[in-house]
């Protein structure tokens, strides 16, 4: 249960941080429904274009409707995730 319980933080503190870098990256739009999802997918609300933008710009993978894994989202990548999702949204 501990780990269960360490995941889902985990998954928080991703969807957090991915908000926070993409208004360091200085996006406009509001992306508290990042935050506010509960789970761990997330829908981005990005449109297929823009989805397609981010598989062939950054190599970075999610579903045409915009729903990304927050568990392959690590403090690693989170920073590339949202810079890449700021290019393609601006």
């Amino acid at each position: 249960l501990g780990e269960v319980h360490g995941m889902a933080n985990r998954i928080i503190k991703m969807r957090e941080q991915l908000a926070a870098n993409l208004k360091s990256e200085g996006s406009t739009h509001n992306w508290q429904h990042v935050i506010d999802q509960i789970g761990m997918f997330c829908f981005t609300g990005l449109k297929p274009e823009q989805v397609e933008r981010l598989t062939k710009e950054f190599s970075v993978y999610m579903t045409k409707d915009g729903r990304i894994s927050m568990a392959g989202v690590t403090s690693g990548n989170v920073g590339y995730l949202a810079h890449g999702i700021h290019a393609v949204t601006k």
